[in-house]
C-alpha cells in the first residue's frame, strides 16, 4: 500500500508513469530527479503519511525502497 502511494507521489513530482517506478529505482540515476525533486517528494510523503522524516535520515534516501523504509521507521516511533 505504501509503495503505491509513493509511486503516485514520485510520478506526479517527476511527471513520469507510475509503472516506471520500482522499489529499487534510484531517484537520481534511474528516475532523473534532482535535489529539489527529492525534497518535494519527501515533503509530499511526510504530508501523505502524516510523518516527519528527520533531515539526517532524508539524506540517506536514495531509492524508492529507502523512502518506504523511512515511512515504516517513522510509523513505528
Amino acid at each position: 500500500m505504501e509503495f503505491e502511494k509513493i509511486q503516485e507521489i514520485v510520478a506526479q513530482v517527476l511527471n513520469i508513469q507510475p509503472d516506471e517506478i520500482t522499489m529499487s529505482s534510484t531517484f537520481i540515476d534511474d528516475l532523473g530527479a534532482d535535489s529539489l525533486d527529492i525534497f518535494q517528494i519527501i515533503m509530499a510523503i511526510e504530508e501523505e503519511f502524516g510523518i516527519q522524516i528527520p533531515n539526517e535520515a532524508a539524506e540517506h534516501i536514495v531509492s524508492v525502497g529507502d523512502a518506504a523504509e523511512q515511512i515504516k521507521n517513522a510509523k513505528s516511533q
